[in-house]
C-alpha cells in the first residue's frame, strides 16, 4: 500500500501542482513554454507508468488466481443460500453467520477490483491528456510522445476514452507530428473488428489520416496508393507466393483517396500516373540471359510520360513543412525518365533507371518487382531512420557520429516498388573476391592462398567441418585492411576512414541484431568508397527468419575475419566494442518508440515477413 500512497502523493503533491504553476505563467517566452512542456510530459509519463503497472497487475497470474477464488466464494455462497431453506433452525444460525462472512468478503473483493480498475482508467486518461497537451504546447518530446500515444491507441483501440482522445488530438495537434508514423497509422485502416460509426476507432483513425493527407499530401498519398493497390499482384507471383490481400484495407484506402480528390485532385491524378509508369517499368519483361547487365531502350508508353510538376522525384528527400506550405520549388519535381535502363543481375531482373528532377539533378533509382515485399524494406528503413534520430540526440553517440546508412524505399504494390540507388558504393563481396568470385583483393594480396571456389569446395566435401574450416582459415587469410591502404593514401585520411568503417559496422550490427536481420552475405553489404561506411541492402529476412533457411543462420550479425581485419590492430576490442555498447544502450532507452514501428508487422497481415519454405530455398540457392 505504501507504493500506491507514495505514487499518489507524487502525482497530487508534486507533478500536478508543477503543471498548474507552469500553466499559470501566462508569458509566451521560450523558457515558459519549455517549462509547460516539460511539466506536462513528466506528469503524463509518470501517469503512464502507473497505468502500465496497474494493467500488469490486472493481467497477472496472481490476479487471475484471486478472481478464480472469488468465483468459488460466489458458488459457495449460492450453495449455502439454497441449503439454508431446507435446514434445521440450529443449522440455519450457523449458515447465516457463514453467509454474512462470505458476503462481506465478496463485497470487499468487488470494491478492491473496482477501485483498481477505476485507478487504472484515471491514470490512462491523465496520461492521454498530458501527452496531447505536450504535443500542443511544444515539440521537445515529440518523438517519444507520438510513438507512445499511437502505441496506446493501437493497443486499446476498443476503449471509448481512447477514441475520444484520438478525435481531440486530431482537432488540437498539428498533423506533421504524426508523419513519421504514416505507414503504421495507414496499416490499421479497414479493420472490420473495430466497428463503425462516429464513435469507432476506424472513424477516428481515418479522420487523422485525412488531416495528414490534406496538410502533407507528398508524405501521405504514396502510402495510401500502395494500400489501394494491395491486390495488384502479377499472376506469376500470385500462385507462387500467396501474398495475402486484405480487401477491407484496400477499400478503405480507395474511399479515403476518393474523398481527398476534393482537396488535392490534380496531385492525386498526377501521382497515380507516375505510379502506373513505375509499376510498368518494374514489371517489364526481359530475356534474362541476353539482357542482364545490358542497357535496353524503354518502350514508348513508359518514355512518353511528360513532366509532372505536382509530383516530387520519388526518391528525393525533402522535409515535412509544419506550416503545410508546399510551394513550387520546395521540392524537385518529376521531369521524366531516361530513354534506357540497365537490367541488373538477379532472380527478378531489377532495372536501374535515371529520373530527371526539376533541380537538374539525375536521380538513379532501382525499379523492382518480384517475390520480395518491398513494404518490409520500407518499414526497416524507417526503423533505421528512427534509431539514427535517437543516436543523434544522445551526446556520446553523437560525438562518435554513430548512425546507420539508410536509403529511400517506396512500395507501390505488394510486389513492386522503387529504391534509391546508393551511389559510389561497392559490395563487400565484389571487393574481396570479385564479381565472378575468382579475383578481387584475395587474389591480389593473398599470395599462395587458395582461391575462393577451392575453399567452398573443400568445405562442402569434408566430414569434420570444424577441422576443415580451420584448414580453410589457414589457407585463405583476411585482406580487408588493404581497402583502406589502396584508397586513402594520407595517414590522417586512412585513420579517419578506418574509424568511420568500424563505427558504421558497430552501429549497423547492433541494429541488425535487434531486428533479427538475416541474409547478410557479402553481396548484401555495400561499402561507400568515399566515406568507408557500410550500407545494408535487401532487408527481406528479418525477425530471426534466417533460422528458417535450409542452412540456419545462427550468428547474431556478420563479423567474419575480413570484416574484423578492416578494423585494424585492436580488432573488436577497441572502438568496435565501445560503439556497440553505446548503440545498444541508446536503443534500450528508446525501446517503446522502436517497438511501435515494429508492431506494424503484428497489426498488418499484408506484411509477409514470415519466410515461406519456397522463399527460404530461393534465398540460399547458389
Amino acid at each position: 500500500m505504501t507504493f500506491e500512497y507514495s505514487s499518489r502523493t507524487i502525482l497530487e503533491k508534486y507533478l500536478k501542482p508543477a503543471v498548474s504553476v507552469a500553466e499559470g505563467d501566462k508569458s509566451t517566452s521560450k523558457k515558459s513554454i519549455e517549462r509547460q512542456n516539460q511539466t506536462q510530459f513528466h506528469l503524463a509519463h509518470y501517469a503512464d507508468g502507473l497505468f502500465r503497472s496497474y494493467e500488469e497487475r490486472l493481467s497477472s497470474t496472481e490476479w487471475q488466481a484471486a478472481m478464480h477464488l472469488r468465483r468459488q466464494k460466489k458458488m459457495e455462497l449460492e450453495a449455502l443460500i439454497r441449503r439454508i431453506k431446507s435446514s434445521t433452525k440450529k443449522d440455519q444460525t450457523d449458515y447465516s453467520l457463514k453467509i454474512q462472512e462470505l458476503q462481506k468478503q465478496l463485497a470487499m473483493d468487488k470494491e478492491e477490483a473496482e477501485k483498481l480498475q477505476d485507478d487504472r482508467d484515471n491514470f490512462l486518461n491523465l496520461a492521454l491528456e498530458g501527452y496531447e497537451r505536450c504535443l500542443v504546447i511544444g515539440n521537445k518530446y515529440d518523438v517519444r510522445v507520438v510513438f507512445r500515444l499511437v502505441s496506446l491507441w493501437f493497443a486499446l483501440s476498443s476503449r471509448l476514452n481512447i477514441i475520444k482522445n484520438m478525435l481531440s488530438t486530431v482537432e488540437e495537434v498539428q498533423s506533421y507530428k504524426f508523419i513519421p508514423l504514416v505507414y503504421q497509422i495507414a496499416s490499421r485502416m479497414g479493420s472490420s473488428k473495430d466497428g463503425v460509426g462516429p464513435h469507432s476507432f476506424q472513424f477516428a483513425l481515418i479522420s487523422l489520416l485525412k488531416k495528414m493527407a490534406i496538410d502533407h499530401p507528398y508524405h501521405t498519398i504514396f502510402q495510401l496508393l500502395a494500400l489501394a493497390n494491395g491486390d495488384r499482384i502479377k499472376d506469376k507471383q500470385r500462385s507462387r507466393n500467396s501474398f495475402i490481400v486484405d480487401i477491407d484495407k484496400k477499400l478503405a484506402a480507395e474511399k479515403l483517396l476518393e474523398e481527398l480528390l476534393a482537396y488535392h485532385g490534380p496531385i492525386i491524378t498526377q501521382t497515380k500516373q507516375l505510379v502506373e509508369i513505375y509499376i510498368k517499368l518494374a514489371e517489364l519483361e526481359t530475356r534474362r540471359e541476353q539482357d542482364t547487365n545490358k542497357r535496353i531502350t524503354l518502350p514508348r508508353e513508359i518514355r512518353s510520360l511528360r513532366e509532372l510538376e505536382l509530383v516530387p522525384v520519388i526518391t528525393a528527400t525533402f522535409p515535412v513543412d509544419p506550416s503545410c506550405q508546399y510551394h513550387e520549388g520546395s521540392f524537385p519535381y518529376f521531369k521524366g525518365l531516361s530513354d534506357s535502363v540497365v537490367i541488373m543481375n538477379g532472380i527478378n531482373a531489377p532495372k536501374v533507371v535515371e529520373c530527371l528532377g526539376s533541380d537538374g539533378h539525375k536521380y538513379k533509382q532501382l525499379a523492382k518487382s518480384g517475390n520480395d515485399d518491398l513494404r518490409q524494406d520500407a518499414v526497416m528503413e524507417q526503423f533505421f531512420g528512427l534509431v539514427n534520430t535517437f543516436l543523434q540526440n544522445h551526446r556520446d553517440t553523437w560525438k562518435r557520429r554513430l548512425a546507420v546508412r539508410t536509403y529511400k524505399v517506396v512500395p507501390f504494390t505488394p510486389s513492386a516498388g522503387v529504391l534509391e540507388w546508393v551511389d559510389g558504393t561497392l559490395p563487400l563481396g565484389e571487393y574481396l573476391i570479385g564479381s565472378m568470385r575468382n579475383g578481387g583483393a584475395h587474389r591480389r594480396y593473398g599470395t599462395g592462398d587458395w582461391p575462393f571456389p577451392k575453399c567452398r569446395e573443400h568445405m562442402e566435401n569434408g566430414k569434420d567441418k570444424r577441422k576443415i574450416f580451420q584448414e580453410v582459415c589457414e589457407n585463405f587469410r583476411p585482406v580487408m585492411h588493404h581497402f583502406f591502404l589502396e584508397r586513402f593514401l594520407q595517414p590522417a585520411d586512412w585513420f579517419e576512414k578506418r574509424l568511420a568503417y568500424t563505427r558504421s559496422v558497430a552501429a549497423s550490427s547492433m541494429v541488425g541484431y535487434i531486428v533479427g536481420l538475416g541474409d547478410r552475405h557479402a553481396m548484401n553489404i555495400l561499402i561507400d568508397q568515399a566515406t568507408a561506411e557500410v550500407v545494408h541492402i535487401d532487408l527481406g529476412v528479418a525477425f530471426e527468419q534466417g533460422l528458417m533457411l535450409k542452412t540456419p543462420e545462427r550468428v547474431p550479425f556478420r563479423l567474419t575475419r575480413d570484416i574484423i581485419d578492416g578494423m585494424g590492430v585492436t580488432g573488436v576490442d577497441g572502438v568496435f566494442r565501445r560503439c556497440c555498447e553505446e548503440t545498444l544502450s541508446v536503443m534500450r532507452t528508446n525501446k517503446e518508440a522502436l517497438l511501435t514501428i515494429v508492431e506494424v508487422f503484428i497489426h498488418d497481415p499484408l506484411y509477409k515477413w514470415a519466410l515461406s519454405p519456397l522463399k527460404a530455398l530461393q534465398r540460399q540457392k547458389q
